[in-house]
């Protein structure tokens, strides 16, 4: 195995430990907008110190671990998890690793609301406007619970993390380049 592709397995890796470890602690404090922005900027920070692939690993692995980990929601409702958050990381891969550095701070902010508002919406019409009401058949007030969970609490937990991704992005990404020096 080549020098790269271990280095990418263990940066992957790294980022997945830090998801189940912060999932953990964070869900232990009660609050899900915690929990939530936590993992939304590991999603940006993976995708933008690691690439596309180690993001939508990352992606894939943060609701399966979530409902492992007991904090999870519905296993039917893991792949419209999956989908919202590889709209996330594709939309930070293919338009923030062009505009990264100081001189586009507007558009990494744009950014940073724009994939919240994607991941949002997908995970609305997914959730919110598709299953609970036509694939769940939940009782009311447990199909209301989960569509109060994935509607605008979502939008605030991805945009609190593309935020905090953009207060530690710079910097790790200058520890990383010159960590390979």
């Amino acid at each position: 195995m080549n020098q790269e592709k271990t280095l990418w397995i263990t940066r992957t890796a790294i980022f997945v430990a830090l998801l189940v470890v912060l999932q953990a602690a964070t869900a232990a404090l009660g609050n899900t907008i915690i929990t939530g922005a936590v993992v939304n900027m590991l999603l940006v920070v993976s995708v933008m110190t690691c690439g596309m692939m180690s993001g939508l690993c990352v992606a894939v692995i943060s609701p399966i671990m979530a409902k492992l980990i007991g904090i999870g929601p519905l296993w039917s409702l893991i792949p419209f998890i999956v989908a919202g958050n590889i709209t996330l990381v594709l939309i930070w891969h293919f338009i923030g690793n062009r505009h990264w550095g100081q001189k586009y701070t507007s558009l990494i902010i744009a950014l940073a609301a724009a994939a919240a508002a994607a991941k949002f919406l997908v995970l609305y019409i997914g959730i919110v406007q598709i299953a609970v009401p036509l694939l769940l058949k939940l009782p009311e007030p447990q199909a209301a619970v989960i569509s109060s969970m994935f509607s605008i609490p979502q939008l605030i937990t991805a945009l609190l993390g593309g935020g905090m991704a953009l207060l530690v992005l710079t910097p790790l990404k200058r520890a990383i380049e010159g960590g390979q020096k």
